[in-house]
């Protein structure tokens, strides 16, 4: 028995891992730009820590390699005594209210982190670092 064979136009969707992403352009911009400078950048992770680190290595996941981390984060104590505070409002009454924790601003610092990509929520750069520096050519020019 003969079969025939149809062709049907189908579409490849590149692998993961192909070459076809661009990671020095986008949101990649900045990262690329920090690892090339060695210039700090904060990030901001899932746990509402802050990191402030150097960027070694980066993938498209927004896995990253750090260096130099400090990590910052703020602590609430829950026990103690309870504190009475007068507040005055806007007609110059005084008011009580009673706080029980005192918010405590702390910080550690990491020789190196690998920092896996589904806990950054935002990444800033330091402009007056990179102010000095060159741009990035955009895609498409020739350096």
């Amino acid at each position: 028995m003969a079969t025939t064979a149809t062709s049907t136009p189908t579409t490849t969707i590149p692998a993961e891992g192909a070459a076809g992403v661009d990671l020095k352009s986008g949101p990649f911009t900045l990262l690329y730009n920090a690892v090339k400078s060695n210039t700090q950048i904060l990030i901001n992770v899932r746990n509402n820590h802050k990191l402030l680190a150097r960027v070694k290595a980066y993938d498209r996941h927004m896995n990253l390699l750090l260096e130099d981390v400090k990590e910052m984060w703020t602590e609430t104590s829950k026990g103690g005594k309870k504190a009475i505070i007068h507040d005055g409002d806007n007609n110059g009454d005084k008011q009580k209210r009673q706080q029980r924790g005192v918010a405590v601003n702390k910080d550690r610092y990491i020789s190196k982190m690998f920092l896996r990509g589904d806990s950054v929520i935002l990444i800033v750069s330091n402009p007056a670092s990179i102010q000095n520096k060159d741009p990035i050519p955009q895609s498409g020019t020739k350096v």
